[in-house]
């Protein structure tokens, strides 16, 4: 079995495994926080980068502060007619690793030993629904990079108001994928490795 293959076997076993969920108080479920919130949760299903379900429950959580912030973007951008939609949020460190397996790239994904922003539950993976955007999700190519966005004018238009959006209520885009978003004060949350249970 190469290492491609023993990597994603491992995130199917991983998919698979029970265990308690993030405390109570250190986490907060956005589909509660935000009721009626747009999610496609890329990693509980074979429609990512993996190409296999990591993620054992289609679920979003954020720290409070995180969520309540997402909250306000998700009316500010209702208010100029688009709707917000999430791709990913809080993710578990152990699966942090088995992604460095696949791609050992820290311009893609944050090398395990320091940890994301997503094990943290400060970050989101985050676009607009029903209207192009520059590239699809987990695009590891230079036209989802801020700076040389690919696509169509309206695309790179649609990502702008995305990323102004979300500026204003504290989240910071990274540079190299343009839905990638983290909060503000990210350093003050510890790692977290609680699995993400239905």
């Amino acid at each position: 079995m190469n290492r491609a293959a023993g990597a994603l076997t491992a995130l199917a076993l991983l998919a698979c495994a029970a265990g308690r969920a993030p405390a109570r108080g250190s986490l907060v479920d956005v589909s509660e926080a935000l009721p009626g919130v747009a999610l496609d949760i890329r990693y509980a299903t074979p429609d990512n980068f993996a190409k296999a379900a990591v993620y054992p429950a289609a679920r979003c959580l954020l720290r409070p502060e995180a969520a309540a912030a997402l909250k306000a973007v998700r009316s500010d951008l209702a208010a100029k007619g688009l709707t917000l939609k999430l791709w990913d949020c809080y993710r578990p460190l152990s699966v942090q690793r088995r992604f460095w397996e696949l791609v050992p790239d820290p311009r893609y994904v944050a090398d395990p030993k320091k940890g994301s922003r997503h094990n943290r539950g400060a970050a989101v993976d985050a676009t607009l629904a029903g209207v192009e955007m520059p590239t699809g999700y987990d695009d590891f190519s230079a036209n989802a990079h801020r700076a040389t966005l690919g696509g169509t004018p309206a695309a790179r238009a649609n990502a702008k108001s995305l990323e102004d959006a979300m500026a204003a209520r504290g989240f910071k885009g990274l540079p190299t994928e343009w839905w990638h978003f983290d909060f503000a004060g990210w350093e003050r949350f510890p790692l977290l490795d609680e699995p993400l249970t239905p």
